[in-house]
């Protein structure tokens, strides 16, 4: 396993989770912890195996992708955001 960090600044959210491949896109399954009250940064590390994940930010309530990262089509018409997570 490896440890993945996935890192969203988002000043104005109340709420900030993390879905995707890992987690069967279940929006509340991992929500992510502010870093502090000073900064807007919301943060979640996983253990993951290698390989490439597909996933999104739920921002309260609305599905977000990373603006950071490579971006591939879903069969929902949008985008979905990937990392890859090396061995």
């Amino acid at each position: 396993m490896t440890k993945a960090r996935f890192t969203l600044q988002c000043p104005r959210a109340k709420s900030v989770c993390l879905a995707g491949t890992f987690n069967n896109w279940n929006p509340t399954a991992r929500r992510m912890k502010r870093v502090s009250k000073a900064k807007p940064d919301f943060v979640a590390v996983l253990d993951l195996e290698p390989g490439r994940y597909e996933y999104k930010y739920v921002v309260d309530g609305e599905w977000l992708c990373c603006p950071d990262a490579p971006r591939v089509p879903n069969d929902q018409g949008t985008e979905n955001s990937v990392i890859e997570v090396a061995p």
